[in-house]
């Protein structure tokens, strides 16, 4: 019986995966949602198997008119191909 049960355990092979974080900054003149939208639209057209958004800093530009720009800074995790 300790026998089947071991030989049931070394045929689990190990799934190991790497991946990197990477900062990206989305800007909307509507809000911090379409801003954080806009960055992760932008970078999935060039970063594959992108797995997680995370926000970790928003904030608001004004310029000189007064104009609001909406900031929405974003760590973006991505898979790397074997």
């Amino acid at each position: 019986m300790f026998g089947a049960t071991h030989d049931h355990l070394a045929v689990k092979e190990a799934i190991v995966s790497v991946y990197r974080v990477t900062e990206v900054i989305g800007t909307s003149s509507t809000s911090w949602e379409d801003a954080a939208a806009e960055a992760i639209r932008t970078a999935a057209g060039t970063i594959r198997d992108l797995r997680v958004g995370e926000v970790v800093k928003q904030d608001i530009h004004l310029d000189e008119g007064g104009a609001i720009t909406y900031r929405t800074k974003l760590q973006l995790s991505f898979k790397y191909e074997q």
